[in-house]
């Protein structure tokens, strides 16, 4: 197994950022099973261009995303491919809770009464992160939600599958330009749980491997291969 160039277990309930570089490979797990890890990302040397959701599902023809499924950014090309998958589903549709939503849910613990033990909202989270790069609250997008299975029942409605939590579940995926990604370990919105649930989640930074002509990702769709060729457009001076 490749040796981590960098890796980190981010408790539940908390935030984080950082770069990751074209050519590398963020692998993360679920440690416990029950985790959900907020995703978003952005071009850190253009922040305009950001993480779409409906065309990562329109363009691949899908509601879930799971191995072979890219992360289209807002110009048409691929932020990161799901190279590895053993979850199988998740989410990018039901968003962040916020603040009040939290309170409501679970109760209030406060950073002044609870310190690290407080309820953080998806939505404060990703606000906190994106402070640090001069973006605000227009700054947010739909959001990916690793690690969270949502299905529809026979009536179209939305329904978290609880059942689907696995321990040591990985997902890797393969960075294919420089994104900037902010994550979080909030619950997701549509979870059960009676009490707040602070499940962790490693993070290992890898070296990727070269994508090939027979890549599963880019192969996966037609859209995907448009999306790729977007890509090498975008870095032709490096080529």
């Amino acid at each position: 197994m490749q040796t981590p160039l960098y890796q980190y277990t981010l408790p539940g309930g908390a935030h984080w950022s950082f770069r990751m570089r074209r050519g590398t490979a963020l692998r993360l797990t679920d440690v416990e099973g029950g985790a959900n890890v907020g995703m978003l990302f952005y071009n850190p040397e253009e922040k305009l261009e950001r993480y779409n959701a409906p065309d990562s599902l329109k363009g691949q023809h899908t509601f879930k995303l799971t191995r072979g499924n890219c992360l289209y950014s807002d110009m048409g090309r691929v932020f990161a491919s799901i190279v590895e998958d053993s979850f199988g589903w998740h989410d990018t549709v039901c968003g962040n809770l916020h603040p009040q939503q939290v309170k409501e849910k679970y109760g209030e613990h406060r950073y002044q009464d609870h310190h690290n033990d407080w309820y953080l909202s998806g939505h404060t989270s990703f606000l906190t992160e994106l402070a640090k790069y001069g973006l605000t609250e227009r700054d947010l997008a739909a959001n990916l939600n690793l690690f969270s299975k949502v299905a529809t029942d026979d009536d179209g409605k939305m329904c978290f599958d609880p059942s689907a939590a696995k321990p040591g579940a990985q997902v890797t995926l393969r960075f294919e330009m420089e994104t900037l990604v902010v994550m979080h370990t909030c619950p997701h919105p549509l979870n059960p749980a009676t009490e707040y649930p602070k499940k962790p989640v490693h993070v290992e930074m890898l070296k990727a491997d070269p994508v090939t002509a027979d890549d599963y990702c880019l192969n996966f769709r037609p859209e995907n291969g448009r999306a790729f060729e977007n890509n090498r457009l975008y870095y032709l001076d490096e080529a």
